[in-house]
């Protein structure tokens, strides 16, 4: 048994406040099952809930290696990165609101 099955974090997740005063869903809501689902492995599943789910697992792994390591481009990378992850969660929101 692991401890993600042991412990149910499903009861521990944090509401999205903006959800429950105005019923309209915010840009990060979904990343926190998104995760959980990734931890369990349920990749398809991650994605559909939060699609930049992957892109900002990739930016987060990319600043911590970037704090050890240097390089030439580290900067253009982090602005590219950062940009096609706001693009992503944008159109995302843009069609849950749509849909």
């Amino acid at each position: 048994m692991t401890l993600i099955n042991f412990i149910k974090p499903e009861n521990y997740m944090l509401p999205c406040l903006n959800k429950q005063l105005f019923g309209l869903e915010c840009l990060g809501c979904g990343i926190q099952r998104a995760s959980l689902l990734v931890f369990k492995g349920e990749f398809v599943l991650a994605f559909k809930t939060y699609p930049a789910i992957y892109t900002l697992i990739l930016l987060a792994l990319f600043l911590i290696f970037n704090l050890f390591i240097r390089f030439k481009y580290d900067y253009g990378i982090k602005i590219g990165l950062i940009s096609l992850n706001v693009i992503i969660i944008v159109v995302s929101f843009l069609i849950k609101i749509i849909n």
